[in-house]
């Protein structure tokens, strides 16, 4: 047996390698929510870290390996590899397919699981429009996926919106840049894909009767189109229209993008000039946030947090007072953002990721000002969120269902999902007193 991998835990190398993956021991496994797959995966916990495994030949397994480890150098959104194990036998010396071992992302759900326990009506909508940013930004760098689907993807949550994580890249090509010819194979691809898995969805009873699987499936197409178009396509203006640059940079920048060249042709004797930008990849606000204050999160994430720094900055630095943005973040964080993600109780840390969280006290926030009329404090709506919203939210437990559970699923009540001695109650909010005082307060901005 021949294990390549990185600084992960040696206790990799005990597991039943010699055992087929599909007879591996339940007390090894965890049971986690996922997507259908063609291939037998089963999910294993190590030092308190998920690891898929997916039994596939070597040839397979070596290839996806070097895609998603290339793909992650250039921070595309895809699932990390760990390793990959070939040369597997048995104890008889029967030779056994190689694994590929990647880790598990962590408030990540497939779209099965998404739809079981539908949360929010615009689910559909989201839930593409995450699939076609995925597939604009893998074109950008020259990645030919060729199986692009809502199976072969995973999503997390993102300040109300989802962002999607390439999962399976096995069938993937990188090159230098893709052709029209090669994006509109994977646009027909993906079309195809989704089409069916809306209609197995509805078989299932888990898409509203308003929803066309076919309509729905090619507008993915569209929502490719509409982005594709805005990040390439090349700007004509005269000569007295520069800010048009401007503008044009500034809306690729709210969109998360970041332009690395401009290009400019100018002929003689035309007024006109084309403009065409070099779009080199997303997180636009992501770096700025983590530029200002070390925390590392998701897209719209880091927009939402950025824009209530914004507020915090004019709330609490006088007019007229000169203070550098960093200090102010330095504040930001240590006032508004920590104490709310410290006071998330450890019995319900499995819910949300932390930044998700401080998204939604920031909604609740308003909401709970808007019923008040008046303002009400951080300290408060962070209280009242926990009490009231995220000790009722369902974690990855309440999707462990069967049929949600892929080729080769297993009966989730033999596994266990928890370390030993563990209780998902423990430490959940104790109940506070929240009085009209406790409501306001001044000295919390954010």
């Amino acid at each position: 047996m021949q294990f390549a991998t990185g600084p992960d835990p040696m206790d990799l190398l005990t597991l039943p390698w010699s055992t087929a993956l599909e007879r591996w021991p339940k007390e090894k496994l965890v049971s986690l929510p996922r997507g259908i797959s063609r291939h037998v995966v089963r999910f294993v916990r190590i030092g308190g870290i998920v690891y898929a495994i997916k039994e596939i030949s070597q040839g397979l397994a070596e290839h996806e390996y070097g895609l998603l480890r290339e793909l992650a150098k250039r921070e595309l959104p895809v699932v990390q590899a760990v390793g990959v194990v070939a040369n597997r036998m048995t104890p008889e010396g029967e030779p056994l397919d190689a694994a590929l071992v990647t880790k598990h992302l962590k408030f990540s759900l497939p779209y099965r699981a998404l739809f079981s326990r539908r949360m929010d009506p615009e689910l559909e909508t989201k839930l593409l429009d995450a699939l076609a940013e995925l597939l604009v930004r893998l074109h950008l760098v020259g990645f030919a996926w060729k199986d692009c689907s809502l199976s072969n993807t995973l999503f997390r949550r993102d300040a109300g919106a989802l962002a999607a994580y390439l999962v399976d890249a096995e069938t993937g090509e990188l090159r230098e840049s893709l052709s029209k010819g090669q994006r509109l194979q994977d646009l027909d691809i993906v079309e195809t894909n989704v089409a069916g898995e809306l209609l197995d969805l509805q078989m299932s009873g888990l898409l509203p009767e308003s929803i066309d699987p076919l309509e729905t499936a090619m507008s993915v197409i569209e929502r490719y189109e509409r982005l594709w178009e805005l990040l390439t396509a090349p700007q004509t203006m005269g000569d007295d229209e520069w800010w048009r640059i401007e503008q044009r940079l500034r809306k690729l920048n709210e969109l998360g993008f970041d332009v690395a060249q401009i290009h400019i042709n100018e002929h003689d004797g035309d007024p006109h000039v084309m403009v065409q930008t070099q779009v080199v990849d997303a997180g636009h606000h992501r770096k700025r946030l983590f530029a200002l204050t070390g925390i590392n999160v998701q897209e719209n994430q880091a927009r939402r947090i950025l824009n209530d720094l914004d507020t915090y900055r004019s709330q609490a630095v006088m007019p007229g007072t000169e203070v550098d943005e960093d200090t102010v973040a330095h504040h930001y964080v240590t006032d508004v953002y920590d104490p709310v993600v410290e006071a998330i109780p450890a019995g319900l840390a499995e819910k949300l990721e932390p930044a998700e969280v401080f998204h939604e006290v920031l909604e609740h926030r308003w909401y709970l000002t808007q019923a008040a009329e008046r303002e009400v404090s951080m300290d408060y709506a962070t209280q009242s969120y926990m009490q009231t919203v995220l000790r009722h939210r369902p974690d990855e437990k309440a999707f462990l269902d069967s049929s949600l559970m892929g080729v080769g699923a297993l009966d989730a009540d033999d596994i266990s999902d928890d370390p030993p001695d563990s209780d998902p109650e423990e430490n959940d909010p104790a109940d506070v007193d929240m009085s009209d005082d406790d409501m306001s307060d001044d000295a919390q901005a954010g």
